[in-house]
Parts: C-alpha cells; sequence; structure tokens
C-alpha cells in the first residue's frame, strides 16, 4: 500500500478529477483542492474519508492555498507530492475584435501564473521534508506563440514553463523533482465547440503522465512531458 500523499489543485474536474482517480487506484492519499468544497464532495465519496479530503481554497489566494497545505499535512502528517493543476482560459483580443473583456483577463493571469507560483511556494518546504515532487501543468501553448484568441492564455503558460525550472534550479541540493505537464488540445470544459470538433485528448491521457512522472525512481526527474493528440498541428 502507497502511503504518499498528493495535493491536487483544480481538483474538481478535468485534469485534476482524472488524476484524483489515478493517484487513488494507485495508493496515494488525496488533498482535493477547489475554490468551493462542496464541488469535491462526489470524489471523497468516490474515494473514501481515509483516501481523500476536500479543501476549499483560491489558488491565486496566499492564506489560502498555504492554509490548504498546512491542513493537508496535518491531516496526513506529510505531503509527498504537489499537482499545480488550476488553471482558467479565456479567448483574448488585443484588438478588440472579440474575446473577453480586458477586465476579465486579470483572473486568467493570476490563476494561470500567480496561481502556480504561490502554491509552489507554500508546498516546498514540505516536500522538502519529503524529497517530494512538484508538477505543474503548463501547455503545448507555452513552447510556441498561439494567435488569437489563445495569445494571453499562451503568454500565461509560458511563464509556467520558466516558472518550472526556476524551481527546478532552486530545487537543486534539495531531492525535490519537478516535472511540467504540457497538454495538447484536451477535451476539457475549458475548450470550444470548434476545438472539440478537432483531434483532442482525454483528461485521462494526461493523468496517465502526471503519474508516470509521480513513480520514477527518486533518481529520476522528469523535467518535462509534451502529450499531444495524434494529428494535432505541432503549431497549434
Amino acid at each position: 500500500m502507497d502511503d504518499r500523499v498528493l495535493l491536487i489543485t483544480g481538483a474538481s474536474r478535468g485534469l485534476g478529477a482524472a488524476t484524483a482517480r489515478r493517484a487513488a487506484a494507485a495508493g496515494f492519499r488525496l488533498s482535493l483542492v477547489s475554490r468551493n468544497a462542496d464541488s469535491l464532495a462526489p470524489l471523497v465519496e468516490e474515494f473514501g474519508p481515509d483516501t481523500a479530503m476536500a479543501v476549499g481554497a483560491d489558488v491565486t489566494d496566499w492564506t489560502q492555498i498555504s492554509g490548504a497545505v498546512d491542513a493537508t499535512v496535518r491531516r496526513f502528517g506529510r505531503l509527498d507530492a504537489a499537482f499545480a493543476n488550476a488553471g482558467l482560459m479565456l479567448p483574448v483580443s488585443f484588438f478588440g475584435t472579440g474575446g473577453a473583456d480586458p477586465e476579465s483577463w486579470r483572473d486568467m493571469v493570476l490563476t494561470n501564473v500567480h496561481g502556480p507560483a504561490i502554491t509552489a511556494r507554500a508546498a516546498l518546504p514540505a516536500l522538502a521534508r519529503t524529497a517530494g515532487h512538484l508538477v505543474l501543468t503548463g501547455s503545448v501553448a507555452g513552447r510556441g506563440i498561439r494567435p488569437a484568441p489563445a495569445s494571453l492564455y499562451s503568454a500565461t503558460k509560458w511563464a509556467v514553463t520558466g516558472l518550472a525550472g526556476a524551481i527546478r534550479a532552486e530545487a537543486v541540493g534539495t531531492g525535490v523533482r519537478v516535472t511540467l505537464i504540457q497538454p495538447g488540445l484536451v477535451d476539457t470544459e475549458m475548450i470550444t465547440d470548434e476545438q472539440r470538433a478537432k483531434p483532442t485528448l482525454e483528461p485521462d491521457d494526461i493523468a496517465r503522465a502526471v503519474c508516470f512522472a509521480l513513480d520514477q525512481p527518486p533518481s529520476v526527474d522528469v523535467n518535462e512531458i509534451v502529450v499531444r493528440p495524434t494529428g494535432q498541428d505541432p503549431e497549434r
């Protein structure tokens, strides 16, 4: 029986929920984090209270996300891995020809950049005690320039790519490993019907990639995993 403890942000749906199911099957104990703790109740019921706990926390709020880590360690006694997965995608046009109102852009930037940064800051002291593992959800959009409407989203994922590298450099000598997962188009609530008509991955495809990284021996640090659906244009 695996007694490792994994914290997942954005755990109520999509990649987070799929990873929770994979990790629970592998024996992890789970701290499931979402803005709305009630949205996590079905997963906690599915896994059982001995395996999973639900924590309501906004990943853009330092007090809340650091409190989520503290609650996890109090409940399970340790933290072995954290999956900074919560994200938001909004359509943007810098010329104002469509997309979301600029007042809403702040939420995406805070969620996608500030969120994983402070999640890492909250989790890393606990991960250092267990020579643990930090996993971040990036995107293939963080490997190339994406036109509108994905332009600002692409910029936030470029930031996550840089964030992973910066944390990995600081982690040298601590035993902590850092993995950046860079999915292509995944069939989740965030994509449009037009995108859904293209080749897509399932959330479980990404969950398998996360668990692959977590299952490596301590001597192996899988830095990046890029996963695209078969047939996706590598520039899109």
